[in-house]
C-alpha cells in the first residue's frame, strides 16, 4: 500500500541501462517515490557504478530496495535473464519497465555496412521489444512500459541515419504495443530527451551547444537528468493512467513544432 509521499511503495520496476547516466537517475527517482528497482548493466565494466546506485537507493531508508543484472540488451535472451532476476529478488509481479539502454551511432551513409545496422537496431529496437515480451507475464495491472526515444527520431541529421530511424522504430513499436497490452490495463508511452546535460553533451562543439540552447525556449538551457527522470516518474505514476500510446518531448521545446 503505498503512502503520501512514497506513490510508488511496493512497485517493481526494471531500468535497462541504469549503471550510469539518465538510467541511474531514472532508477533513483523511482526509488525515492518507493519502487524497488532492479538495475541492468551492460558488461562487467559497469558492475562496480550499478553497485554504487544500488546501494544508493539502499541508504534512501524509504523502504526501497535494489537488485543488480548483468544483462545485454542486444542479446535475444536479456529479457529472460532480466526477468529471471527481478523475480528472484522481488517476487513474481513487475509493475514498472523502463527501456532505457540504447547506442548512439554517428557513420555517413557510404561507410554503413549491413553488421552496423544490426547491432544499432538489436540494441535500440529488438532489446525493447523482446524484453518487454518477457516482461508481459508478470506485468500487473496497471502496468507501466516506457521507453525511452530521443528528439534525434524527428531530426533529419547527416551521419545519424541509423541512429535516428532506430528510435523511430522504437516510438512505432511503442505504439503497437499500446494497443496490444492496453487490454490487459497496461499503458506504453515513449518520453524523447532533447539535449541533456551529460558526458556524451561534453563532446559536442560548443557553436553546435549554442545553437541548441538557443531554440530551447524553456530557459534556453540544456535539460537534466532528473528533468527527464521525473517525466519517466510521472508516466510510472496513477496519474498518468489515460495516457498511452504517446511520444512526450523532454526537451524544453527544443525544435518546437
Amino acid at each position: 500500500m503505498a503512502t503520501l509521499g512514497l506513490p510508488l511503495q511496493g512497485k517493481v520496476a526494471i531500468v535497462t541501462g541504469s549503471s550510469r547516466g539518465l538510467g541511474a537517475v531514472m532508477a533513483l527517482e523511482l526509488a525515492r517515490k518507493g519502487a524497488n528497482v532492479t538495475i541492468v548493466y551492460s558488461s562487467s565494466r559497469s558492475e562496480s557504478k550499478a553497485k554504487r546506485i544500488a546501494s544508493q537507493i539502499e541508504s534512501l531508508n524509504n523502504g526501497s530496495n535494489a537488485t543488480i543484472v548483468e544483462a545485454n540488451v542486444g542479446a535475444v535472451d536479456a529479457g529472460e535473464t532480466i526477468v529471471s532476476s527481478t523475480r528472484a529478488a522481488f517476487g513474481d509481479a513487475i509493475d514498472i519497465l523502463v527501456n532505457n539502454a540504447g547506442v548512439l551511432f554517428e557513420r555517413p551513409l557510404l561507410e554503413i555496412t549491413p553488421e552496423d545496422y544490426a547491432s544499432i537496431f538489436d540494441v535500440n529496437v529488438r532489446g525493447p521489444l523482446l524484453i518487454t515480451k518477457a516482461v508481459a507475464p508478470y506485468l500487473r495491472k496497471p502496468g507501466r512500459v516506457i521507453n525511452i526515444s530521443s528528439v534525434g527520431s524527428h531530426m533529419a541529421m547527416p551521419s545519424l541515419i541509423l541512429y535516428s530511424s532506430s528510435k523511430s522504430a522504437l516510438e512505432g513499436l511503442t505504439r503497437g504495443l499500446a494497443a496490444e497490452l492496453g487490454d490487459a490495463g497496461h499503458t506504453v508511452n515513449a518520453v524523447l530527451p532533447g539535449p541533456t546535460e551529460s558526458d556524451m553533451l561534453d563532446d559536442v562543439p560548443e557553436d553546435i551547444k549554442d545553437i541548441q540552447k538557443k531554440s530551447t525556449p524553456a530557459e534556453h538551457r540544456f535539460g537534466t537528468a532528473k528533468d527527464i527522470a521525473d517525466i519517466v516518474v510521472w508516466l510510472a505514476s496513477e496519474e498518468s493512467r489515460w495516457v498511452t500510446g504517446q511520444a512526450i518531448s523532454a526537451s524544453g521545446g527544443y525544435l518546437l513544432k
